[in-house]
């Protein structure tokens, strides 16, 4: 199932979900609160892995993970990436208190989500 959201798209699977941002997107607080919103309607109370697919141009605000550390049945996230400014993101993970890992392929982090969840 694919939702498309005014920031990102997000694409479901049983164990993650796959989001790709838009180019150009400034992703903060309220982008984060609206995604969230959206794959908590789906996954509910089931564990899962976010998966970024960083194929464009983007803002994050770090802070975000902050809350995103809080959201139970997040069990990890992974970020998707060739550049090297998106690979840039350990920066992030000082702020997840989630397993967290970067990734040159969506099957190489789609492999990890499936593995972290069946451990």
């Amino acid at each position: 199932m694919i939702k498309t959201l005014e920031t990102c798209s997000l694409e479901f699977f049983e164990n993650y979900v796959v989001s790709t941002i838009y180019e150009g997107v400034i992703f903060g607080k309220k982008e984060s609160q609206v995604q969230t919103k959206e794959i908590l309607e789906v996954f509910k109370n089931k564990p899962f892995v976010y998966i970024s697919n960083r194929i464009n141009s983007y803002s994050v605000d770090p802070i975000i993970y902050l809350k995103t550390s809080k959201i139970a049945s997040l069990a990890g996230f992974a970020i998707v990436s060739k550049s090297l400014s998106a690979r840039n993101a350990e920066v992030e993970s000082l702020f997840l208190n989630k397993p967290f890992e970067i990734f040159d392929t969506l099957e190489e982090a789609k492999s990890w989500a499936n593995s972290l969840l069946n451990s």
